[in-house]
């Protein structure tokens, strides 16, 4: 997967070099680009995350049993997906403790926070960024792994946060750990898609279109949030490319609170108004239909 920041900025290099018109659109779950409120495909990577942290929240309720559950969800350098499980936190059935990648990550606090909820309650869920790291800046998934393989981009290919973390946690409490890596199905939950960022996703391709025929280049169509009698708005707004390319935007830190093992409410001010509403998938015999389109 080609990163987003990393297309822009060959994009408006290539126009440099051929007579050609640019027209950047930043679709990205990561939600990481610079210079827009968020990304089309955010939102409902959010509500799939948030959606799922809630059904495990239920199942792990339905044994008598104690138990602790560690979910893995994407973010490399930037924790907004994981962050998104505090949407379920605040609708009263989500994470007990969420880690996001802004914050150093320490093994022997994570197992003591982990022990202070499973102690009380018999129950603790996680959720945890694949790219948290400790205070020297290594991937925790290194821990166990030890060098990771490497990506086209010279990124350590991530994976396997949740089993590890899971295994420390049985042997330090005894308890029955579960491990859940969320992996793709973040990206391909058609069936949870929001319906605000489906719209919004249309918008910008319009936008896009739009301003490449009146002769713009160079230029990614963002989204600026407006508040019209107390009810959100998206609007567009056009940046030059060279203001995005290569520049990452990450989770306010005060939106973390100070154990740095939770998310604060101005996160969910933020994500609420852009996962409502249901977007309307086709049906055929149970199952969704897809389109499928043939290659010339």
């Amino acid at each position: 997967r080609r990163p987003p920041r990393s297309t822009l900025s060959s994009s408006s290099a290539a126009s440099d070099v051929y007579k050609r018109q640019v027209m950047g659109i930043p679709k990205t779950i990561d939600n990481d680009l610079f210079g827009t409120d968020h990304c089309p495909g955010f939102a409902s990577a959010a509500k799939y995350i948030a959606t799922s942290l809630m059904e495990i929240y239920h199942d792990a309720r339905v044994y008598d049993i104690g138990t602790i559950t560690v979910v893995e969800a994407m973010g490399r350098n930037a924790g907004w997906l994981t962050a998104s499980g505090a949407l379920a936190t605040y609708a009263g059935n989500g994470p007990d403790l969420i880690y996001l990648p802004e914050v150093a990550f320490d093994v022997n606090k994570f197992i003591s926070d982990v022990k202070n909820i499973y102690d009380k309650s018999g129950k603790c869920i996680i959720l945890v960024s694949e790219g948290i790291k400790d205070k020297d800046g290594k991937l925790i998934s290194e821990y166990s792994k030890g060098e990771m393989k490497k990506d086209s981009f010279g990124h350590a290919q991530l994976g396997g946060l949740a089993a590890y973390l899971a295994d420390a946690l049985t042997e330090e409490t005894g308890a029955k750990v579960r491990a859940v890596e969320l992996s793709l199905l973040q990206r391909c939950a058609a069936h949870c898609a929001s319906k605000t960022d489906v719209d919004e996703s249309f918008m910008a391709g319009k936008a896009a279109v739009e301003a490449a025929v009146e002769g713009e280049t160079d230029k990614m169509v963002a989204f600026e949030r407006k508040y019209v009698c107390g009810k959100y708005k998206c609007k567009i707004k056009l940046l030059d490319l060279s203001e995005v390319a290569n520049t990452e935007k990450k989770v306010p830190l005060e939106w973390i609170n100070e154990e740095g093992n939770g998310i604060k409410e101005e996160f969910v001010e933020y994500a609420l108004p852009l996962i409502k509403g249901e977007s309307k998938v086709k049906i055929e015999n149970g199952l969704p239909r897809f389109v499928n389109l043939k290659k010339g």
